[in-house]
């Protein structure tokens, strides 16, 4: 019971110090440095962080150390929860059928500052900007918008990102896409969603936005799904155990 008590001692004060913004360049403490600030077992410091990366609010970067989640700081109401999400190819189908891919538009462009602090870029460093659009069975169901450091894939070409971006990325980063972090909403449908989901001004567009990870921890992906309410299901696998 007082193991229960530390540990909770510290997830508390760490989630108010996050929600304050005290880590000003996202990055905590190292476990080590953290049990002495917090006079606790380095036991119960992987206790808490563990919640805290499963609730979506840090994330752990292989190598580099623990980070506070730019996008749970931008929404922190919204933000729920986290699991292992699968790409759009394999979350939604219609018979087996995989959505097909329509390609809008692929360019690279300088980060901006959201964009820096959401993928860890420094300034000056690029990102592809890639728009599509899926489709299942001949319909438009979904609008993707999607930005992509250019230094995790150099040699990325339009012809490449006609198909999955997340399985080009595993082949030639040998990191497969593990993690994602995303808020689910529902707004009214704009003129530009009405146009390109078939949708009548009166009907809602879903919304999924949000930050995917390899493997290792790297930030790979800011995306923004808007879809046609009709499809808007997706599964997730989440950990409900508290650790």
């Amino acid at each position: 019971m007082e193991q229960e008590a530390i540990y909770l001692r510290v997830l508390t004060d760490l989630k108010k110090r996050i929600n304050q913004q005290e880590f000003a360049t996202l990055k905590l403490p190292d476990e080590r440095s953290l049990a002495v600030a917090y006079d606790v077992s380095r036991s119960s410091i992987k206790r808490a962080l563990n919640v805290l990366a499963q609730q979506g609010i840090i994330f752990k970067k292989r190598g580099s150390g623990t980070f506070v989640n730019p996008l749970y700081l931008k929404n922190q109401n919204m933000f729920q929860s986290t699991g292992h999400s699968l790409g759009v190819s394999d979350s939604f189908r219609i018979d087996g059928e995989a959505p097909a891919i329509e390609l809008v538009s692929f360019d690279k462009q300088l980060a901006d500052k959201d964009t820096q602090l959401a993928l860890f870029l420094e300034e000056g460093e690029e990102v592809y900007h890639i728009k599509r659009l899926r489709q299942l069975q001949g319909k438009t169901f979904m609008s993707e918008d999607a930005l992509v450091p250019v230094k995790l894939l150099p040699n990325l070409t339009e012809a490449d990102v006609h198909a999955s971006l997340f399985k080009y990325a595993e082949l030639t980063t040998r990191k497969p896409v593990t993690r994602s972090f995303l808020t689910v909403s529902a707004e009214p449908s704009t003129p530009q969603d009405q146009r390109a989901l078939g949708l009548k001004s009166t009907e809602p567009v879903g919304v999924m936005a949000g930050i995917y990870f390899l493997d290792d921890g790297t930030p790979f992906e800011v995306g923004t799904m808007r879809i046609h309410y009709k499809y808007m299901r997706y599964n997730s696998f989440d950990s409900l155990d508290g650790e």
